[in-house]
């Protein structure tokens, strides 16, 4: 699988790509240009991949896990607690498919604010 870079502004982020159906789907549907948007701590865009929730899929991640939101058809990046999270956890609004592995700090995202262009493409 390619290693992916998600690049909004001045910030970039480098992603490993796992073996899954989801990560293969984003693949082949780069590069993507999209639109940040954040929910707490989380920043997560619309792709035009749509794909099913495999059934590993968790609405709770750890920091620098890379997930794909099937039911908003959206890659979702959270770095710290969303309004639903549970003390410090990392809770998505519900669950996604984890499909890649961030090669960097994603803390790095927090300056992020809505409507910035965020692109996504093979490296």
């Amino acid at each position: 699988m390619p290693n992916i870079r998600i690049t909004v502004g001045s910030i970039s982020l480098d992603v490993e790509l796992l073996d899954t159906p989801t990560a293969r789907a984003i693949a082949a549907a780069l590069p993507i240009t999209s639109s940040a948007m954040t929910w707490g701590e989380e920043v997560y865009f619309s792709t035009p991949v749509s794909t099913a929730r495999e059934t590993d899929a968790r609405a709770v991640v750890e920091a620098g896990e890379i997930a794909f939101w099937p039911d908003g058809d959206a890659i979702a990046i959270g770095f710290g607690p969303t309004p639903i999270s549970q003390g410090d956890e990392i809770r998505l609004a519900s669950p996604c498919n984890v499909f890649g592995r961030a090669l960097g700090d994603v803390r790095a995202l927090a300056p992020i604010r809505g409507g910035e262009a965020i692109t996504v493409e093979s490296v």
